[in-house]
């Protein structure tokens, strides 16, 4: 059973990447000595140093991502676009994840701006769900386009996850085909 899409695919598209445009110029400057979006293979320590990292130390290239993340995460949330505009892209955002990660146990919601049930498994028809994802609308299209990967939003406390399948890290990178084209 397809998705019902209620937004036509060129004006969400169109809503997208004017989210995107905004985004792009909230970005701080960067001197040349982190990346522009927070890379993920920073996160993890190297394992063939032998240094082991007490609780007390600060591992600087952990803080300096820390960083790049939350900065990607205020630039999301300080986006001011129209509010049509901005409802239309989390709505086209939120049909697309609907439609790549078909099913009804998750249930996806940005509010105001919308809802969707999505992810494969056992159907909900009453009350609140058990397993619900909340987060800002900014976070979400952040997330949406690839510009932040799902484990530091969790991290960073911008995304609400409960129930054992509130996991959205799988189908997010195929949710990334909406910013481009």
């Amino acid at each position: 059973m397809g998705v019902r899409r209620r937004i036509d695919d060129s004006a969400g598209r169109e809503a997208v990447r004017a989210w995107l445009r905004e985004y792009e110029a909230l970005l701080p400057e960067r001197d040349g000595t982190e990346p522009e979006q927070p890379d993920p293979e920073q996160t993890s320590l190297d394992q063939s140093s032998p240094r082991q990292t007490s609780p007390d130390q600060t591992n600087p290239d952990q803080t300096r991502h820390e960083r790049a993340v939350g900065d990607v995460l205020d630039a999301a949330d300080a986006v001011v676009l129209a509010r049509p505009v901005l409802a239309r892209a989390v709505r086209y955002a939120l049909e697309e994840l609907s439609e790549i990660a078909e099913g009804n146990s998750v249930e996806v919601r940005v509010p105001p701006f919308g809802v969707a049930q999505c992810v494969p498994g056992p159907r909900h028809t009453r009350g609140t769900p058990p397993n619900v994802v909340e987060m800002r609308a900014g976070v979400w299209l952040a997330l949406a386009t690839g510009r932040v990967d799902w484990d530091d939003a969790v991290a960073a406390g911008r995304v609400s996850a409960s129930g054992v399948r509130a996991d959205l890290a799988e189908a997010l990178p195929r949710l990334t085909r909406i910013s481009r084209a």
